[in-house]
């Protein structure tokens, strides 16, 4: 698909999918970064991205390194937002890989005339926030206390937010009471 200084942008195929949940485990058990915990189930997991995989309305990009793959993006869309979920393997945060699947991603967001991405970040992720800012993102509110983790602890989530489609009026009713 792409090719970004030395990684391969491409979409992701069945035969990623023992790969890719190496990746997401690993990413997982950091216990930092993403919503979902450890240990991964296999089984639904793979489920998942199976059905994601024949989905029109949904897409995995994987960047490949050597052949290996170091990061992934997931975008689905709904009512004309695309819903994204990135990770990117620990020894290549800071690197561009986090770029090359934004990149991707808006690309394909546009010409599906999504009219808006729209994603949920840890308050503590500051390198992807500043990632998403990079790419027009914006913090559009936080939700508080808002998931619940295993070890009982309350995590907030930043939702940020780019509008795609500036050219569509927006709501005709007022804001005001």
């Amino acid at each position: 698909m792409e090719e970004r200084k030395r990684w391969v942008v491409r979409f992701a195929e069945a035969d990623d999918l023992d790969e890719l949940f190496e990746l997401a485990s690993a990413v997982v058990g950091e216990d930092k970064w993403l919503g979902a915990q450890a240990p991964l189930d296999r089984t639904t997991t793979f489920a998942r991205w199976t059905s994601d995989l024949q989905d029109p309305d949904a897409t995995r990009f994987l960047v490949e390194d050597d052949g290996r793959i170091v990061g992934s993006a997931s975008v689905h869309l709904e009512g004309g937002r695309a819903d994204l979920g990135m990770q990117v393997a620990e020894s290549y945060r800071g690197l561009g890989v986090g770029s090359a699947l934004m990149e991707a991603i808006v690309g394909w967001a546009q010409a599906r005339d999504a009219h808006k991405i729209v994603l949920q970040v840890w308050p503590h992720n500051h390198g992807a926030r500043r990632l998403y800012e990079r790419f027009g993102f914006v913090a559009e509110g936080r939700l508080q206390r808002h998931y619940r983790r295993r070890n009982g602890e309350l995590w907030d989530a930043i939702v940020m937010g780019r509008v795609l489609d500036r050219a569509s009026p927006g709501s005709r009713f007022a804001d005001e009471e």
